[in-house]
């Protein structure tokens, strides 16, 4: 019973990553509206598809792992399970920066955080699922991009 409560709590917390992050996000849309944005921008529903798959596959990543794992109790179980929350945080709060507040300069920074934090968990769930690693490598790749283009959106206000 325990592993499946984990499993609800996994769904639910994604679930809810995604859609505070889209709350704030369609809040801000009208400030969004306003800005110059450079010519490969994406449309709003292209970004709104990627995200939808990035969480998915966050999703997977997370049961594979959580699957995996199910019986252990070590440091390095807790660790990933704390990356994985303090990315779930980040990825609220770069909404939160950009889209809430209009803080394009600190958005950037705290992206180049939440990609670490990417990163890092690439990096320690190859050790222990590579499927569970390598369903994390689109997050890590678009929110490259989107550091990018955020950053671009920053010189051209």
């Amino acid at each position: 019973m325990k592993n499946k409560l984990s499993y609800i709590i996994t769904v639910i917390a994604v679930f809810l990553v995604s859609f505070l992050g889209s709350l704030v996000t369609n809040r801000g849309m009208d400030w969004y509206e306003t800005l110059n944005l450079p010519s490969f921008t994406p449309p709003g529903f292209f970004i709104g598809i990627v995200w939808s798959i990035i969480f998915l596959l966050s999703l997977f990543s997370i049961l594979l792992f959580l699957h995996k794992n199910k019986a252990k109790k070590e440091l390095y179980f807790g660790i990933i399970i704390f990356f994985f929350i303090l990315n779930g945080i980040l990825n609220i709060f770069w909404s939160v920066l950009f889209f809430g507040g209009g803080l394009i300069f600190w958005s950037i920074l705290e992206m180049i955080v939440l990609n670490l934090t990417n990163l890092t968990l690439i990096l320690l769930l190859w050790k222990n699922n590579k499927v569970s690693s390598i369903l994390f490598w689109p997050y890590f790749l678009w929110v490259g991009f989107a550091t990018y283009l955020a950053y671009i959106i920053y010189l051209l206000n």
